[in-house]
């Protein structure tokens, strides 16, 4: 049976807490945030007003996106009677421990437990929990900003329960995002270990002196973020084998490409060459301001969502 998600605790009002706050809110759910932050309701409402139109260009409803969101008076109150609970705390395990036992306790019996870690699976930090507690907690790791990307990471821990995961993947689902359940922990999950292989590279390249951050940021968004952005590297690459699909291009290309894993470089990101590179994106885009940079990152990304959308439509 499809659980009914109405209640949504989330702990921890950074960039990413707050981000899921204005889309849990946007999809009509009661929303009680909890952060020690002296500022919280500040940066609720900064949030809220920040993320609201790009909510609306996503067809969702914002015009009372504050009347459903609460502030906690702290952890036990944000849970008392939620549904489901979006962790979005520091990347320390003990921290994470103490976090989730107290979690556990606190929360109603059949809350649906998720922390939005992005590097530490879940087993590490549920190790101390009895087995129905454990049961319910796993990770769904978002990409940032959350109420605009889609993907969700779900990742069960060793003792989580299969009615976990498909609660998990229905809530997920039913705030618009695109869960994918991955089928082992592994630390860093899967989207950030692309990212993370990626950026040693382009921290290479700039090292190296081959681009400057700048031009290594035009390659990627006129050439691979363009084509991954639709169709992903397998399919890219099945694709890009011509007829014969991905077999011709193994077939072709593998031992070339297999020759340039090798040569993939490690930066050296000595204290005298990780200050050039922060000097060299600081001259790039030190110009504008945080937000004007998020939000010409968040437009862009809206019109690459609307362009998919418009696209998958045609062909259904």
């Amino acid at each position: 049976m499809t659980r009914t998600f109405r209640t949504a605790a989330v702990i921890g009002a950074g960039t990413i807490g707050l981000s899921w706050t204005a889309l849990f809110a946007a999809h009509g759910l009661t929303v009680r945030v909890s952060d020690p932050r002296p500022d919280l309701a500040e940066a609720v409402d900064e949030a809220l007003a920040r993320s609201a139109p790009h909510l609306a260009a996503r067809g969702l409803d914002v015009t009372d996106l504050a009347g459903r969101v609460h502030i906690a008076a702290g952890v036990t109150d944000a849970v008392r009677d939620a549904d489901v609970v979006q962790e979005n705390g520091p990347e320390r395990i003990e921290f994470k421990q103490d976090l989730f036992a107290t979690l556990a306790r606190e929360a109603p019996g059949h809350a649906l437990l998720l922390s939005s870690s992005s590097a530490i699976p879940s087993t590490e930090f549920t190790k101390e929990l009895a087995d129905d507690a454990a049961a319910r907690v796993l990770i769904g790791h978002p990409f940032n900003p959350p109420h605009l990307v889609p993907l969700v990471e779900v990742v069960p821990g060793e003792r989580t329960g299969e009615e976990a995961v498909k609660a998990a993947v229905d809530f997920y689902t039913s705030v618009g995002r695109t869960p994918v359940v991955e089928r082992k922990e592994i630390p860093g999950f899967v989207g950030n270990r692309l990212q993370n292989a990626l950026s040693r590279e382009a921290v290479y390249l700039v090292e190296q002196g081959v681009v400057t951050p700048e031009e290594l940021d035009t390659v990627m968004t006129n050439s691979l973020g363009l084509r991954w952005a639709t169709v992903g590297p397998f399919l890219g690459s099945h694709l890009g084998g011509g007829p014969g699909g991905y077999r011709h291009m193994a077939e072709h290309i593998g031992a070339s490409m297999k020759r340039m894993w090798a040569d993939l470089g490690t930066p050296s990101q000595n204290d005298e060459q990780q200050e050039r590179l922060i000097a060299a994106v600081e001259q790039a885009y030190g110009s504008a301001t945080y937000p004007e940079l998020t939000e010409t990152r968040d437009r862009r990304q809206l019109a690459v969502l609307s362009a998919l959308d418009s696209t998958d439509k045609e062909e259904n």
